[in-house]
């Protein structure tokens, strides 16, 4: 018996046994790690491993494979307020026919997941702006990190913006303020390794950032951020890497955390891309934690 799952891309950028644990309502890890190593979970006709991440389109083959409790048609795990739903219609920065573009509020996941249920898909599910259509997830933004974010409105725009993202074809730009100041070049290219572990193996991946300080004194750094390659806590790790963490970081810290400061200090700021030769660019106004900082630190914007 064969079953095939088309991923949809609100799932794009997933690893696979997070999709399947997702998916189904009861299924342990050891048991997706055992029917991909015997090919019973394939991956467009191929044997993958589980740290695999998906794309939009893929085909998930499940090849005699039985879990009981199958979730069907139970995708909606947050059921949000109204007033929740209001808030973050508020945010929105850009409405149109193919996407709407939201200055993302710090501390709300874009997708649901095992640790966190409030999600951003989850509460335009249920908002009149996609009351005859399906909001889709286009790429990541941590859950502590605000700014711009992109929800496509159908499938056709979703694809193209997978693509751009993929391609580098859309242009982001982060400000972060960090401990301590930097004493490199004014401007520059941030080019190093990040190491990460999938279970016990070790990863190198190369990262690579634009920079340009654009404020600093002997206690605190404002800079602006420009990734070419999209690791995950890509920003994060290279300042840690650096010596300057970004102030709030709890993960990535290479300076005593401040009990009285609850906030990541790194914010999306601007998106650009263009579609079929229009260009398209949006800003998101830092929110005022991020400017109090600002201000505590005698940096200028």
């Amino acid at each position: 018996m064969k079953k095939t799952i088309n991923v949809e891309a609100t799932y794009t950028g997933m690893r696979i046994d997070r999709f399947l644990r997702n998916h189904f309502e009861t299924i342990p890890q050891s048991l997706i790690e055992k029917n991909l190593r015997s090919g019973k979970i394939k991956l467009n006709k191929k044997k993958i491993k589980s740290s695999i991440k998906l794309k939009i389109n893929d085909k998930i083959e499940l090849h005699n494979f039985v879990v009981k409790n199958e979730k069907v048609n139970k995708k909606i795990k947050f059921k949000p307020s109204d007033t929740i739903i209001k808030e973050n219609e508020d945010f929105i920065i850009e409405n149109n026919d193919d996407f709407i573009v939201l200055n993302k509020q710090a501390g709300i996941s874009v997708q649901g997941g095992t640790k966190s249920k409030k999600n951003l898909i989850d509460i335009f599910s249920n908002s009149v702006i996609f009351k005859d259509e399906k909001p889709y997830s286009v790429h990541r933004l941590d859950k502590e990190t605000s700014g711009v974010f992109l929800i496509a409105k159908n499938r056709p725009t979703a694809q193209l913006l997978t693509s751009l993202f993929r391609l580098r074809k859309i242009y982001k730009t982060y400000i972060a303020i960090c401990h301590g100041e930097i004493t490199i070049e004014d401007k520059g290219l941030i080019k190093n390794n990040l190491i990460r572990y999938d279970d016990t193996k070790k990863i190198v991946e190369k990262a690579e950032t634009y920079y340009e300080i654009l404020d600093k004194n002997n206690n605190s750094t404002f800079i602006q951020l420009k990734p070419i390659t999209g690791r995950k806590h890509q920003l994060r790790k290279q300042l840690y890497d650096l010596g300057h963490s970004i102030i709030g970081d709890k993960k990535y810290n290479s300076f005593k955390v401040q009990k009285n400061n609850k906030n990541l200090m790194l914010h999306s700021y601007e998106i650009k891309f263009k579609i079929n030769e229009k260009k398209y660019t949006f800003r998101a106004t830092p929110p005022e934690y991020f400017r109090n900082m600002l201000k505590a630190k005698r940096l200028n914007f």
